[in-house]
């Protein structure tokens, strides 16, 4: 029985300042979906360091954050009924 070697392929990676250069907004917006678990990452730096965190962002958990929020057009409302006038005019 013979065994194959599974390979993987590195998914890439990338950095807030990376994806808020992408998006146009600014690296605290990125970690504010980070930090609410809008947005998946992975902290990278060192456990147990005192570190400040490290995130790497998966390109497929952007595709997913994005696929979620994308803008949707508005649903059509029915059009707005007026309210009938009564036929005389109230002058005091």
């Amino acid at each position: 029985m013979s065994r194959t070697a599974r390979t993987v392929e590195p998914r890439r990676k990338i950095t807030p300042p990376m994806l808020s250069e992408r998006w146009g907004v600014d690296v605290v917006k990125i970690m504010a979906f980070i930090r609410s678990g809008e947005l998946r990452a992975i902290n990278a730096a060192s456990p147990g360091c005192n570190q400040r965190p490290r995130y790497s962002i998966d390109e497929a958990d952007i595709a997913d954050f994005e696929r979620r929020r994308e803008a949707r057009p508005a649903p059509k409302l029915p059009p707005r009924r007026r309210r009938e006038r009564s036929g005389a005019d109230d002058y005091y």
